[in-house]
């Protein structure tokens, strides 16, 4: 009987046991890894391993629309059109020469440049083509090409055409609202955009049922219900330009303003253009709404503030007389009358404003500082101009681009400072927009209250409605007293000249001041033959109910004749007789 081999079992054991503690270590080795990957490393490791299956979408928001009146209801101004945004992740697009040529048979694109597109190397998403129809988009999606995707975006849409172009502005090509209303109230009309984070399928396809999508709803951006009347727009439009075409001028701008809330009631520039075509504008001046950010120096309308500005000092009376010696001589520069005054004699008040005289502008300065131009009356018009006309700073009205204009500072400053604020009494040497000249008008009309130049009557958030309260910018801007002389004395400038038709005093309060502008040259001084002609006036019943502010560039004006006389007072003359003939305006009640 043979003996068991003791030496081969124990190698056997051995074995068993080193294989065992391989096993165990090996075990171990796995565990520690697997701690590490699942709990040390974890986060970084569930992001490489989602990397290809977790993608991040943006769901645009709803663009707010704008509404405008029209008539006891309200009218789509801008619209949102759903469009769609073709786009592609390369890595999954199997055979780019096919799917380039379906694709280009349904959206007109060069087939190549697609090809191109799809073979990106080192992204995951190309965009291949914007604003597909909802047609285009079925019929891609019909194909179910791997790695192709859309995504709805709404683009603006302007139903009116060119009406209000200017006032409203455009959304470029990457959402964002430039000029106008658009920009300016860019925030609240874009609303913030929500995030979707999708796991795909091996296709790239969301799986929209996965525990792992992650949603922020989008924020609608806000509804805009403007001021404007729209039939009020429509005339005026067309009023401008046959004022601005009929005498070659290069440009215009008008305003109605109504008088007790500061409320923009219809605001235009010609030319101008249709926002929903904005990339055919090949001059981008033709984008800024010129009645808020052009700026020029005004002209004689100026002397209706100034003669309100001294009254309101009591410097002057509504009914003063004073002797006019035809030209003053200030800082050795000879100070003249461009209209015809019949030359040197007794003036009075009206005289000023119906004559347009630059001597008697610069007379009530003088007045301001006890008889001559001086730092007292120097601070004294600044004042007014800064403080209580409230010239040299944006309105702040929702529009991009608003301008502050320019004012002069009232110091000595070594360069004929008297000559300057002489010059700023009859609206040279000084800058305003049709804007600002309408909120100063308003409020020395309508008894001293500056209301705030404001398109948004309403701004609407899903089902609640805001109302936007008028704004008080000042008060007292002049006394009630000076604001209930001054009506009369306007008034009388319309019935000293020429309409096409006359108003009827006896049934509505029409008045309003004519100004011819000398236009400054780059390089100092004044051009010998061009002039900008403006008018700023009134119409209403019992009182001013709208204010009427017309700008008209370098018109083209017969030998004789005044550019604010030819060219912006027909207009003003046209715009009032709308109103009244279409019933905007009440008639006087006794």
């Amino acid at each position: 009987m043979a003996l068991p081999n003791i030496n081969s079992a124990v190698t056997g054991v051995k074995r068993v046991r080193i294989w065992y503690g391989f096993v165990v270590v090996v075990m171990l080795i796995f565990g520690v890894r697997l701690f590490y990957v699942q709990v040390i490393r974890y986060d970084y490791y569930k992001t490489a391993a989602l990397s290809d299956q977790l993608k991040q979408y943006e769901v645009p928001a709803r663009r707010g629309v704008i509404k405008a009146h029209d008539g006891d209801g309200l009218l789509p101004l801008v619209l949102n059109q759903k469009l769609y945004t073709l786009y592609a992740d390369p890595t999954y697009v199997k055979n780019n020469q096919n799917v380039a040529l379906k694709l280009s048979a349904i959206i007109g694109v060069d087939a190549n440049k697609l090809q191109g597109q799809l073979a990106t190397k080192d992204t995951r998403y190309v965009i291949l083509a914007k604003k597909l129809t909802p047609e285009q988009n079925t019929k891609i999606l019909a194909l179910k090409f791997p790695g192709i995707g859309s995504s709805a975006i709404d683009y603006r849409t302007y139903p009116q055409g060119s009406l209000a172009g200017q006032l409203l502005g455009f959304v470029d090509a990457d959402g964002g609202g430039q000029y106008g209303v658009e920009q300016s109230l860019n925030t609240q009309l874009k609303g913030k955009s929500g995030l979707l984070k999708a796991i795909t399928d091996a296709s790239g396809v969301p799986l929209a049922a996965s525990s792992g999508n992650i949603q922020t709803p989008p924020q609608n951006g806000k509804d805009v219900v403007l001021t404007v009347d729209l039939a009020m727009q429509q005339q005026l439009e067309t009023i401008l330009a046959k004022g601005v075409t009929d005498t070659k001028a290069t440009g215009g701008s008008a305003v109605i303003l109504d008088t007790s809330n500061g409320a923009v009631k219809a605001m235009a520039n010609y030319p101008s253009y249709d926002p929903g075509n904005y990339a055919t504008v090949e001059n981008p001046s033709t984008f800024q709404n010129a009645a808020v950010s052009y700026p020029i120096e005004i002209g004689s309308i100026m002397k209706s503030l100034t003669t309100a500005a001294a009254i309101d000092q009591g410097v002057i009376k509504p009914n003063t007389s004073y002797y006019d010696p035809s030209f003053f001589m200030v800082d050795s520069f000879r100070i003249s009358n461009i209209e015809e005054d019949g030359g040197a004699g007794q003036r009075t008040i009206a005289d000023i404003l119906n004559l347009s005289l630059n001597t008697g502008a610069t007379w009530e300065l003088m007045q301001m500082g006890g008889g001559e131009i001086n730092l007292k009356a120097r601070t004294a018009w600044n004042t007014y101009l800064t403080k209580h006309y409230l010239f040299g700073q944006p309105t702040g009205i929702e529009q991009g681009y608003e301008a502050a204009g320019y004012i002069p500072g009232p110091k000595e400053n070594g360069a004929g400072i008297d000559l300057t604020y002489a010059n700023t009494a009859f609206g040279q040497a000084m800058t305003a927009t049709p804007i600002q000249f309408a909120g100063a008008l308003s409020a020395m009309i309508n008894g001293g209250t500056y209301y705030q130049p404001h398109l948004v009557e309403s701004m609407i958030n899903g089902t609640q409605t805001v109302m936007a309260a008028p704004k008080i910018l000042a008060t007292n801007v002049v006394s009630a007293g000076t604001s209930q002389a001054m009506i009369p004395l306007m008034q009388n400038v319309v019935q000293k000249h020429n309409f096409n038709v006359r108003f009827d005093q006896t049934k509505y309060t029409v008045g309003g001041k004519t100004g011819t502008a000398q236009i400054a040259k780059p390089g100092g001084g004044y051009e010998d033959n061009e002039f900008n002609g403006t008018y700023a006036g009134f119409v209403g019943g019992d009182k001013p109910q709208y204010v009427i502010v017309v700008f008209v560039d370098k018109p083209k004006v017969s030998n004789g004749a005044y550019a604010g006389t030819a060219a912006a007072q027909p207009i003003f003359g046209d715009l009032a007789h709308m109103l009244i003939n279409d019933s905007y305006v009440s008639p006087k009640s006794r």
